[in-house]
């Protein structure tokens, strides 16, 4: 597969897709074959530009694919109607099967990571390994609210559940500005968001649709690959307790990985660790 910084048809739409490392690498008198890990970014409304400050490095061990979700980043829209957890699942499968991408690793945080484990309780057969970071099968809002006033305050959890009531522009704005520091206990360096495409409708539509209502929960049963789950205990959107719920429900061949002093944003408060639990994981073949 050779494909750089292009629109892939997928379905009713084309997606953006990017691609870091070879597939094929000289190894002897033959060529050897990688891994290929295809990472989901979070959101949704964002895009896939954060992952490569974090997890380029990956393509020393495999081929790493980047692609925007539907609806986000520099991919086409299609009908908000298909906006939806089911249909961001199916794109990730057709997108593999049109690039000829079999048995991929797939890395999903936050967002990305409910279109991870959905994908892969609706086509079982299809991942090699699992990868979800700073995600959860169902989000409990009061959880939420509750961490963002331990670490902000009451004014804090306030701006949040204005935002979580009412996702307008307004009120999303003010939520980035002042909630968004507290997704990481380490400062976020001011050009990673100022880099990422927005998409602020998507973000409205999820938010005002799925985002509350969603539980894969009874379905992750489901699920046949390995799977590595990275969750940190300090995360306020995506708490320690809906983590350790999604544990609950995973099957037994899931690895947990727990950090205590890190929130939403593992790879940027973590990166070598995070960045070996990745290694480790991929290249264990079993």
């Amino acid at each position: 597969m050779s494909v750089c910084g292009i629109l892939i048809s997928v379905g009713d739409v084309r997606l953006f897709v990017d691609v870091d490392g070879a597939k094929l690498v000289p190894d002897g008198e033959t060529m050897r074959e990688r891994p290929t890990i295809v990472l989901l970014h979070g959101g949704p409304g964002f895009d896939h530009t954060p992952y490569k400050a974090h997890f380029a490095e990956l393509a020393e061990i495999a081929q790493v694919v980047y692609y925007d979700h539907r609806g986000n980043g520099r991919s086409e829209d299609g009908p908000r109607e298909r906006w939806n957890l089911d249909q961001w699942a199916d794109d990730l499968h057709t997108l593999c099967e049109t690039l000829g991408i079999e048995r991929p690793v797939v890395f999903g945080g936050s967002f990305g990571g409910f279109v991870a484990l959905n994908y892969a309780t609706r086509h079982p057969d299809h991942p090699a390994k699992l990868i979800v970071s700073s995600t959860t099968a169902r989000i409990h809002l009061d959880r939420s609210l509750a961490m963002f006033e331990r670490l902000g305050g009451p004014d804090v959890r306030a701006v949040a559940e204005r935002f979580f009531t009412d996702p307008i522009e307004e009120n999303r704005e003010e939520y980035l500005r002042v909630c968004l520091p507290y997704y990481t206990q380490r400062p976020q360096p001011p050009e990673l968001l100022a880099r990422v495409t927005r998409r602020p409708e998507v973000s409205e539509h999820f938010f005002r649709g799925e985002l509350l209502t969603f539980d894969l929960r009874p379905r992750l049963d489901r699920i046949q690959c390995p799977i590595l789950q990275l969750a940190g205990e300090l995360d306020p959107i995506v708490t320690i307790e809906d983590a350790e719920d999604l544990s609950a429900a995973l099957p037994t061949h899931a690895k947990v990985v727990r950090f205590p002093d890190a929130g939403h944003m593992l790879a940027l408060e973590h990166p070598e660790a995070v960045l070996s639990l990745i290694r480790d994981f991929v290249l264990a073949y079993e």
